[in-house]
């Protein structure tokens, strides 16, 4: 019997600016796990990346995701000030706080 079962499960591209972060699931050498791979690559020459690669074990999800949703609520709550009503033709601008 072939075996058909690919090492990448699952991978979503993010685009943000000069950087492309990727999200893979990919599965264990035994085939019987998984992990998540959050990977950064960003352009450095014509034909040249610098990558930045984080394993992340599923004994881990939830700790990792309290934790970057708590930081991105810092972030969001207490350095960003989003006007809720903006005098600038309607624009909403983020500002850093002091």
């Amino acid at each position: 019997m072939e075996n058909t079962y690919k090492d990448e499960i699952f991978t979503k591209r993010v685009r943000a600016g000069k950087r492309t972060y990727f999200f893979d699931v990919k599965s264990t050498k035994s085939e019987k796990d998984f992990y998540i791979t959050i990977t950064e690559s960003k352009r450095v020459g014509e034909e040249e990346y610098e990558k930045h690669k984080i394993f992340l074990y599923k004994e881990d999800f939830e700790k990792f995701r309290d934790a970057l949703d708590e930081t991105v609520d810092f972030v969001q709550g207490k350095l960003l000030l989003v006007s809720a009503e903006p005098s600038n033709g309607g624009e909403i601008v983020a500002e850093k706080s002091i």
